[in-house]
């Protein structure tokens, strides 16, 4: 009796970890700071700055030229954290060295995809889809630009130094060609991404 009421009120205890850290190395072309787990990561292409407040974690600069991210008695979950936020900041890093580039390509079977930017290219409008009068008008993120490509033919060119606007702005445009009520595996039409790549070629 006694060894079955153990049992019962026995509870389970998460394994924790004392201590799990990650370094990011910063470039000497590079100014990162962070403050109250905000990071902010200055390069030629400009500024950008993000805020970790949503994650109990320590980040710190261990020296000029090292970012250091780590978690005290952190569980299993918690711990993923912390490469998360480093690929965060590597991204950071690589936006203001090099910017990001998604190309897009208009895919159409009979009626041309027409596409215009406007706004100083931060909006586009995309007309002429399966036939239709309506106008789809696409905002792009704040910092992203959309243009259209001189050196191939239906073909748009978004650009911006922050990964997560520039590839969310492109989804944007992709979503606003979505074929409704008609079955998608005959009917293709649309903009879809056909490159991801850099505003600076990487040198190999």
């Amino acid at each position: 009796m006694r060894s079955s009421f153990r049992s019962v009120c026995s509870v389970v205890v998460k394994m924790r970890t004392i201590n799990s850290n990650q370094c990011v190395k910063i470039p000497k072309d590079i100014k990162a700071s962070v403050k109250a787990r905000v990071v902010t990561i200055t390069g030629t292409r400009g500024t950008l700055k993000r805020s970790f407040k949503h994650l109990a974690l320590d980040m710190y600069m261990s020296d000029k030229r090292t970012l250091k991210v780590e978690k005290w008695f952190g569980t299993k979950k918690e711990l993923a954290a912390v490469r998360t936020v480093c690929s965060h900041i590597e991204n950071m890093i690589k936006g203001v060295t090099f910017g990001f580039q998604y190309k897009m390509r208009a895919v159409y079977a009979h009626f041309p995809i027409n596409c215009v930017t406007s706004e100083q290219n931060s909006v586009i409008e995309i007309r002429n889809f399966l036939g239709e009068k309506y106008i789809r008008r696409v905002e792009m993120a704040p910092g992203v630009t959309v243009v259209n490509s001189t050196a191939q033919k239906d073909e748009l060119i978004v650009e911006g130094n922050d990964i997560e606007a520039v590839s969310g702005s492109a989804a944007l445009i992709q979503q606003s060609t979505t074929v409704k009520n008609k079955d998608i595996r005959k009917f293709l039409d649309g903009l879809y991404v056909s490159e991801k790549t850099t505003v600076v070629k990487v040198e190999a």
